[in-house]
C-alpha cells in the first residue's frame, strides 16, 4: 500500500532533494549533454481564447524560471496564440524555446484519414514558424477492452509513415508517442509498430512513465529502441491517487538514470522533455513539481541556465 503524503511532506522532500539517497552510483565518466525541457500540461489542460492566457503564461515563465532548456505544448494551442498574435511576444519575454509540438492522429477511422493528416500539415507548420523542431505524433485513443489491434494494424502504420513523413517535409522531426488507452499502447503493440514503420520518417517518442505503467520496463524498452529515440516524455510512475498515478521525477519506480545514461553512453541526440499529468487536488503547485524534479536531475549532473529576463519574483526559480 502506498502511503499518502500531504502538501508538507512532498515540499520538505523537495527542499531536501527527493529521491538523491536513492540514486545508484552513476559512471563518472559518462558525460551530460542533452538539454531537459518540459512540457506545459502540468499547469492545466491549456483552454484556448484569452482565458488560456494566465494558464500558458505561468507555465512558460515557471520553467524558463527554473533554467529548463525548452518547452513544449499542444499545436492547438500554439495555433490559438498565433491567430492573437501571442505566442512571439510570450517566447521573447521568457527567453524559453519552443522545441516541440504534440499532435493526435486518427488510425482507426478511415474516413477521417486524410482531415487528420491535413490537421498534422496545419499544425506542423506552427510549430516550425516558432522555432520548433519536432512534431510528436500520438494516435487516437480506442476502447481497450474491445479493441483489436491487428484489425488496425496496417492503419497505424501506414497513418505514422504518413504524417511522419509529412512532418519531416516541413523540415520536422517525428516519432510514435505510445499513450495509455489508444491504439498503441502495450509492449507488444509497440515493439510491432516500431518493427514495422518507415524509420526514415517516423521514429521513436516514448513517455517513459506510461511504459512502466502499462506493464513494460521503460529502460529496457529505450534501450531496444535507442537509436530510433529522439524525443522522449521523461515521466516517473507511482501508482498513488495523484497526477494520474505520475510522480515528480525521483518519487517512483521508472529507473531514470539507466534510462538518461542509455542516450548519454550513446551519443544519441534526443529531446528530452519532462512530463507529469495535471491533478486535482494536488498536493503540490506545478512549480513546486518542477522544482523537485530539476533537483533530482541536478543530482544526476544536468545543469540549467540562469535566464535574467521575464522572471517574477514570486514564482521562485533558481535560487
Amino acid at each position: 500500500m502506498i502511503p499518502k503524503m500531504t502538501r508538507r511532506d512532498l515540499v520538505r522532500a523537495a527542499a531536501a532533494g527527493w529521491g538523491a539517497a536513492a540514486l545508484p552510483n552513476l559512471p563518472a565518466a559518462v558525460p551530460r549533454n542533452l538539454k531537459i525541457g518540459y512540457t506545459c500540461i502540468t499547469w492545466g489542460t491549456m483552454p484556448r481564447g484569452p482565458e488560456a492566457t494566465a494558464t500558458l503564461e505561468t507555465a512558460v515563465r515557471d520553467i524558463s524560471s527554473l533554467g529548463f532548456h525548452g518547452f513544449e505544448t499542444f499545436p492547438e494551442i500554439l495555433e490559438d496564440w498565433d491567430t492573437r498574435d501571442a505566442l512571439r511576444p510570450l517566447i521573447d519575454k521568457y527567453q524559453l524555446p519552443l522545441t516541440s509540438g504534440y499532435i493526435r492522429i486518427n488510425v482507426t477511422d478511415p474516413t477521417k484519414a486524410k482531415e487528420s493528416l491535413d490537421a498534422v500539415v496545419r499544425l506542423g507548420k506552427v510549430i516550425r514558424k516558432y522555432g520548433g523542431t519536432y512534431g510528436v505524433i500520438q494516435v487516437n485513443s480506442v476502447k481497450r477492452d474491445s479493441y483489436n489491434f491487428h484489425q488496425y494494424r496496417a492503419a497505424i502504420i501506414s497513418g505514422l509513415n504518413d504524417s511522419g513523413k509529412a512532418l519531416n517535409d516541413l523540415g520536422l522531426g517525428s516519432g510514435l508517442h505510445q499513450h495509455t488507452g489508444t491504439a498503441v499502447e502495450t509492449h507488444d503493440e509497440v515493439y510491432t509498430v516500431m518493427h514495422a514503420v518507415d524509420t526514415r520518417h517516423m521514429t521513436f517518442a516514448p513517455d517513459v512513465g506510461q511504459l512502466q505503467k502499462g506493464g513494460s520496463d521503460a529502460a529496457q524498452v529505450i534501450k531496444d529502441f535507442l537509436p530510433l529515440v529522439t524525443h522522449m516524455h521523461l515521466k516517473d510512475y507511482k501508482g498513488w491517487e495523484h497526477y494520474a498515478g505520475y510522480c515528480p521525477l525521483g518519487m517512483g519506480v521508472v529507473d531514470i538514470p539507466t534510462v538518461l545514461n542509455s542516450l548519454e553512453e550513446a551519443h544519441q541526440k534526443a529531446d528530452i522533455m519532462v512530463e507529469l499529468d495535471p491533478s486535482n487536488n494536488a498536493p503540490m503547485s506545478p512549480l513546486e513539481t518542477a522544482r523537485v524534479t530539476k533537483a533530482y536531475l541536478v543530482k544526476l549532473g544536468y545543469h540549467f541556465p540562469q535566464r535574467s529576463m521575464g522572471r517574477n519574483p514570486s514564482a521562485g526559480g533558481n535560487r
